[in-house]
């Protein structure tokens, strides 16, 4: 079969290898469509990055080759034994996380904390490729409402979901989205989903700033016209908002995060910061702020697929682009590098 095989940074191959068979506990699945993640680019610019450097201990893998690809569909062709809620025919999304169930937080269904935790794409081979094999236990069925197209984004919602459990949202409260990327779009459509009264985006692309007004933003602010704070200030009588999202990660958007937020306001930082953020201490102290984290999802597939199912949350606008496995490096990782203005997801099809 055909896969994109990552072999070291900025080294991304199509190759034939062979088909996988299922084994005990696992199912063959033929991969509809793969979205690219930004985790996916950052291993090919600077990786080995979540891909281990170290043989994983749950998979053994260490660095290349590996298949990337974790946000896709994907249909049942085959079943290993023991198998028993799926069979043949079944459309599926695959939760990617890899945990070992054994460790303190395993144990309390903390999976994305799990002390040895992997994921597929990374510490296993993953979706870019024509067919995978995957545990019965990641396995996830989608409505037929649901389609494949969509189903590439059930992983990335997921994100956006445990973002909004992680900051602790509450119906009606008044959101701020600082970056209006992949995720960045689909944390605000999450928090509409979820009951907030009203959700403020801020994103300095003119491209992305449209996105969001056509996907329920109740306002767009360009942070190099006007000053994010004073006018979601002037938005909310003076409150500014009851909370916000970082979903860019670095020192620009935190400090805007800081800005637009009122007292007691959560911050949730959902972007990868790779450089250290200096934190205004003072300012967060004297308003009792909080910052928390959000890394990932544990049980929040169900959610994605049910806001995707009724359509309260929707992708269409977020699909920038499709293009043929082939294409991967040349037509799919190098745009979403290159030229950010002009891409949300790109979808792949093997």
């Amino acid at each position: 079969m055909k896969a994109a095989v990552w072999h070291e940074k900025g080294d991304i191959r199509i190759e034939e290898i062979p088909v996988p068979s299922p084994g005990p506990g696992q199912v063959k699945v033929k991969i509809k469509t793969c979205g690219i993640c930004g985790s996916d680019l950052h291993e090919f610019r600077e990786g080995p990055f979540i891909i281990p450097s170290r043989p994983h201990p749950l998979t053994g893998r260490q660095g290349g080759p590996v298949i990337l690809g974790h946000e896709f569909s994907s249909e049942v062709v085959e079943t290993g034994k023991d198998v028993t809620r799926f069979s043949p025919g079944d459309r599926v999304v695959v939760n990617p996380l890899i945990y070992c169930g054994e460790c303190h937080y395993c144990r309390r269904g903390l999976h994305i904390m799990c002390a040895k935790l992997g994921t597929v794409g990374f510490a296993a081979d993953g979706a870019f490729a024509e067919y995978g094999v995957f545990y019965e236990y990641a396995l996830l069925k989608l409505p037929g409402s649901v389609t494949d197209e969509m189903g590439a984004f059930v992983e990335p919602l997921a994100v956006a979901v445990h973002a909004v459990n992680r900051a602790r949202m509450k119906i009606g409260d008044s959101v701020a989205i600082v970056g209006s990327g992949p995720i960045g779009l689909l944390v605000m459509q999450a928090c509409l989903a979820a009951g907030a009264a009203r959700v403020f985006v801020v994103e300095p692309m003119k491209a992305r700033r449209e996105i969001a007004s056509e996907t329920g933003a109740a306002a767009v602010i360009d942070p190099a016209e006007t000053d994010p704070g004073k006018e979601i200030g002037a938005l909310t009588e003076g409150l500014r908002a009851d909370l916000a999202f970082d979903c860019v990660g670095n020192q620009s958007s935190f400090d805007t995060a800081v800005r637009v937020t009122g007292r007691r306001a959560p911050i949730c930082v959902v972007g990868l910061a790779l450089k250290p953020i200096e934190v205004p201490f003072i300012r967060l102290w004297g308003h009792e702020k909080e910052i928390t984290f959000s890394s990932g999802y544990e049980n929040e597939f169900p959610a994605a697929i049910a806001y995707l199912d009724d359509r309260r949350v929707k992708v269409d606008k977020l699909i920038s682009d499709t293009i043929k496995l082939d294409d991967l490096v040349e037509n799919g990782i190098q745009p979403l590098i290159h030229e950010v203005e002009k891409h949300i997801k790109i979808l792949v099809y093997p």
